[in-house]
């Protein structure tokens, strides 16, 4: 199979580029800047450029749709740049599949479509809590309560049948691109999966950018002798996934998605199944680097969820997929690894 990988010289895209050449497919990387060296072909081009990309469209079975920016950015001044590059380049390559009659595609999803996770209140069952406020965060009450009798809500594993709330304009992004992958499915009798990726971290992370995730952050932090600075009070439930068992699972996903009926569009969480906090992961990376002890500080970010951990079972169950990296094992070998500058 010629799959196409946009964003393939990134994080994420190039560890989906090795996984797809290891399972004997030809892959042709699309993205603004080269890749690193590869068996892959490589062409340097933007998604919203619609003539570039129908012209690496060429022969192409499949596309992993990776390109994205990503992160919650520096301020709500990113939010034209965020919907231009992930939801306008998103629709000018559906477009583009559509004319070339590319019919599959493997988007890359997230956890962030969902907001705060799941959570159970003892009085009144399922409940969704709604934005945290910025008056309970400065005086350092950060759990969510019960929005009808305000009580401690316990929290649980999101499945993918879960509402959509997104928080932030990343957010509102990538639930856009899974309406345009849905609608792009029904009109062409195409077939699209989105892989709701949870925290992913390992080797070529970048470093020391506002778009990074927090892993990064406190790996850069510990590279340079300081301590990683933790928000809120390090309490916040993750799932951190590797990011080569995220590649194995856009190969599966890639490999699966013909056998779906035409038209369809279907999510899958992408988690380890292993909820640690951030915390917990601030003293691992800081124990396995042998550096300074994580800093608590009581910061806080508006937009950021509490707790949102993943039921990952569905693409267990359908596509055999499972992590093979562990927590201790991951974060040992994210605490040697080089970052991408």
């Amino acid at each position: 199979m010629r799959v196409l990988v946009t964003g393939g010289a990134g994080f994420i895209g190039s560890k989906v580029v090795g996984a797809l050449l290891r399972r004997g497919h030809d892959v042709v990387v699309f993205d603004v800047v080269a890749g690193a060296g590869s068996e892959a072909d490589s062409v340097v081009g933007d998604v919203r450029d619609r003539g570039a990309v129908a012209a690496v469209l060429n022969g192409v079975d499949a596309v992993c749709h990776q390109a994205a920016m990503v992160g919650l950015g520096k301020d709500f001044a990113d939010a034209p740049e965020y919907v231009s590059r992930n939801d306008l380049g998103t629709a000018v390559l559906l477009a583009a599949m559509a004319d070339a009659g590319v019919r599959e595609l493997a988007l890359a999803g997230s956890m962030v479509v969902y907001g705060e996770g799941r959570y159970g209140c003892p009085r009144h069952g399922r409940v969704r809590p709604g934005p945290r406020a910025a008056a309970d965060l400065a005086a350092g009450r950060f759990e969510p309560r019960c929005p009808s009798c305000g009580a401690e809500l316990a929290p649980g594993l999101v499945a993918e049948d879960a509402p959509a709330d997104p928080r932030n304009v990343y957010a509102a992004t990538k639930l856009a691109q899974e309406h345009l992958a849905a609608a792009w499915a029904r009109s062409t009798g195409g077939r699209a999966v989105s892989l709701r990726y949870h925290n992913v971290y390992g080797p070529g992370m970048p470093r020391n950018t506002p778009y990074a995730g927090v892993a990064s952050f406190f790996r850069s932090a510990l590279a340079r002798g300081e301590a990683p600075r933790v928000f809120e009070d390090g309490g916040q439930r993750r799932d951190f996934v590797h990011v080569r068992d995220v590649a194995t699972a856009n190969a599966l996903a890639l490999e699966a998605v013909r056998e779906r009926a035409a038209g369809s569009f279907t999510a899958y969480n992408t988690g380890s199944g292993e909820p640690h906090t951030v915390g917990e992961m601030a003293d691992a990376l800081a124990t396995a680097c042998g550096g300074p002890a994580p800093i608590v500080t009581g910061e806080f970010r508006l937009g950021d969820v509490r707790h949102v951990t993943a039921d990952s079972r569905r693409l267990r169950e359908e596509l055999g997929w499972r992590p093979e990296v562990g927590f201790a094992e991951g974060m040992a070998d994210f605490a040697a690894a080089r970052l991408r500058r």
